[in-house]
C-alpha cells in the first residue's frame, strides 16, 4: 500500500504527459540590446544600420527615436501596438554623441544547437523560469515536445539538416499554437514565415503526444552527429568521466540506471525525485536529466544483439562537486525500497569517482550472461560451419581406405548375435601349413586337369588304389 507522501505526489501529477515544451531562447528583437553590435539599443541620436544583403524579420515593441536608418533588401518590422520609429530634429537630449550601430547577423543560429534552447515540464514552469536538464540530443526539440517562441517577439533559425523534415508534435508563434500540418504550412509559406524560418529541412507539426506512460523515444538519435557539431566540450577532471547515452560530452558526476516494468511513470517519478531530493539544501547546485533511453546489450561486453528500454538519470556536479553520489545513492535507495509501488524493478548507479552501487545477484547474472553468450557463440559458429560445408565452400576429407578395410575386417569378424564368427575346427594342413611335416615331392603334382574336368589328389591314398570318376 503506498504510503502518504506516495499517494500526494502521484495526485499531484495525475494527468501530466511525457511531452516537454521547449523554448527557443535567441530572439531578433529590436529592444534586445544583446543584437546590437555595440551592446545597446539605437537612441535618436544614432544612425541604425541592417545588413544590405541579410533577411531578417525584427519584432519592435515600442517607439524609437533613430537619426538616420539603413534597411536590408529583404526584411520586415513586426510592430507592436503603438510601436514605430520617429527622426529627431537636432540632437537627442537623453542620447550619447551619435555613432552607428549595426544589428547582428542571425544567419548562424541553428535548430539544432542544443545550447539554444530551454525545457520544461508545463508550460507554467516555463513562464516561471523552471528549467530541466537534458542531455544534449534531448535539449533539441524532440517529436512528441511542443516548441515555443516567444509570444511578443521574432526570430530567425536556419532548420538545415539531412532529413527533409523536423517533427515535433506543435510550434507556437506569436502567440498563435499551430498544431495542423496543413495551418503550419500555410504560415511557412508567408512573408513572416520565410523569413523566419530558413534552412534544407521543413518543421512539421502534428505529431501525436508521446501514448506511454513510461517515456518515449525522443528521435533525435539520427541527427546525433549535427547536434554534437554544434557543442564545444569542457575538460573534465573527475577520476572516471562518464558519457551518458544522448550527451556529447563526457562528464563528471553520477548516471542512475532504473529499470522498469508496468506501472511505471516517468513524469511521475521526475516530480518525485524533485519533490523529495532536489529540494533539498545539499542538492540546489545539482543537474538532474531523467529520459527514457534505448541501450544495447553486448555478448560478453562486445557483440550488440539486442536493445533495452532503461531510464537513465544523469546527474552533473555543481558547485560543490561532491554530491552526485550521495544524490545517486539516495535514489537506489529510495527506488529499491518503494519499486514495488513505482514500477520499478531495480536501480544502480555508476559514479565519476569510481565507485558504484551494489547489485544483488550481479555475479550470478553475470555467469548466466557469460554461458548464455558462448552458447550463442558456439550456435552461430556451428551454422557457420554448416553453410560453408553446404556450399561448398569447405569439404570433409574423406576416410582412408585402410580405416576402411580395418572397418569391414573388423564386422566380418563378428557373428550374428554380436560374438565372434565361428570358423569351425582348425585344419593343421591350411590354417598352420607351417605345422606340415616337410616331405619332398608330398605335395607335388597334388593337382591334376584331366579330360573329364580338374582334380585335386589327395596324397594319403595311392591314385592306383582307388579312382574315381566324376
Amino acid at each position: 500500500m503506498l504510503k502518504t507522501p506516495d499517494v500526494l505526489l502521484l495526485f499531484c501529477v495525475v494527468g501530466a504527459v511525457n511531452a516537454l515544451y521547449k523554448h527557443w531562447i535567441p530572439d531578433t528583437n529590436y529592444e534586445n540590446k544583446t543584437n546590437w553590435d555595440k551592446e545597446g539599443v539605437p537612441c535618436g541620436n544614432d544612425i541604425v544600420l541592417f545588413s544590405a544583403q541579410r533577411k531578417v524579420s525584427v519584432f519592435v515593441e515600442t517607439t524609437h527615436a533613430v537619426q538616420e536608418m539603413r534597411l536590408p533588401v529583404d526584411g520586415e518590422f513586426i510592430l507592436n501596438s503603438g510601436a514605430g520609429f520617429y527622426v529627431v530634429r537636432g540632437k537627442d537630449p537623453g542620447c550619447s554623441a551619435g555613432q552607428t550601430t549595426q544589428f547582428k547577423d542571425s544567419e548562424s543560429l541553428h535548430w539544432f544547437n542544443p545550447a539554444l534552447w530551454q525545457a520544461a515540464a508545463t508550460f507554467d514552469d516555463l513562464q516561471r523560469g523552471n528549467f530541466l536538464f537534458s542531455v544534449h540530443e534531448e535539449s533539441v526539440p524532440c517529436q512528441y515536445d511542443d516548441v515555443v517562441f516567444k509570444a511578443r517577439s521574432s526570430f530567425r533559425v536556419d532548420t538545415s539538416s539531412s532529413q527533409s523534415t523536423i517533427p515535433v508534435k506543435s510550434v507556437s508563434v506569436l502567440g498563435k499554437t499551430f498544431d495542423s500540418r496543413y495551418e503550419f504550412s500555410q504560415y511557412l509559406s508567408s512573408r513572416s514565415g520565410q523569413l523566419q524560418f530558413h534552412g534544407s529541412s521543413t518543421v512539421t507539426v502534428g505529431e501525436p503526444g508521446c501514448g506511454d506512460p513510461s517515456g518515449c523515444d525522443c528521435g533525435n538519435s539520427i541527427n546525433h552527429q549535427q547536434i554534437c557539431n554544434t557543442v564545444t566540450c569542457a575538460p573534465v577532471s573527475c577520476k572516471k568521466s562518464l558519457l551518458p547515452v544522448g550527451h556529447c560530452c563526457d562528464v563528471c558526476g553520477a548516471i542512475i540506471t532504473i529499470h522498469t516494468a508496468t506501472g511505471f511513470n516517468l513524469e511521475s517519478y521526475r516530480q518525485r525525485i524533485s519533490h523529495l531530493f532536489l529540494v533539498l539544501p545539499q542538492y540546489k547546485s545539482i543537474q538532474l536529466g531523467m529520459s527514457k533511453v534505448f541501450k544495447s546489450q553486448r555478448l560478453l561486453g562486445i557483440i550488440p544483439f539486442v536493445t533495452s528500454p532503461e531510464i537513465q538519470v544523469v546527474i552533473l556536479d555543481g558547485e560543490k562537486g561532491k554530491q552526485s553520489e550521495s544524490l545517486a545513492w539516495d535514489i537506489v535507495r529510495d527506488a529499491r525500497s518503494h519499486g514495488s509501488n513505482l514500477g520499478i524493478i531495480n536501480a544502480e548507479f555508476q559514479a565519476s569517482s569510481g565507485s558504484s552501487s551494489e547489485q544483488t545477484g550481479g555475479n550470478a547474472g553475470m555467469v548466466v550472461g557469460v554461458v548464455f553468450g558462448i552458447l550463442i557463440i558456439l550456435t552461430l559458429i556451428i551454422i557457420f560451419m554448416f553453410l560453408l560445408i553446404h556450399k561448398g565452400v569447405v569439404r570433409i576429407p574423406s576416410l582412408p581406405s585402410v580405416l576402411f578395410l580395418s572397418s569391414l575386417k573388423r564386422k566380418t569378424d563378428i557373428g550374428e548375435l554380436g560374438g565372434p564368427l565361428d570358423h569351425g575346427f582348425d585344419n593343421p594342413m591350411f590354417d598352420k601349413p607351417n605345422m606340415l611335416p616337410d616331405i619332398p615331392g608330398l605335395y607335388a603334382n597334388s593337382i591334376s586337369l584331366t579330360q573329364t574336368g580338374l582334380h585335386f589328389v589327395n596324397p594319403v591314398y595311392d591314385e592306383n588304389e582307388t579312382e574315381f570318376n566324376a
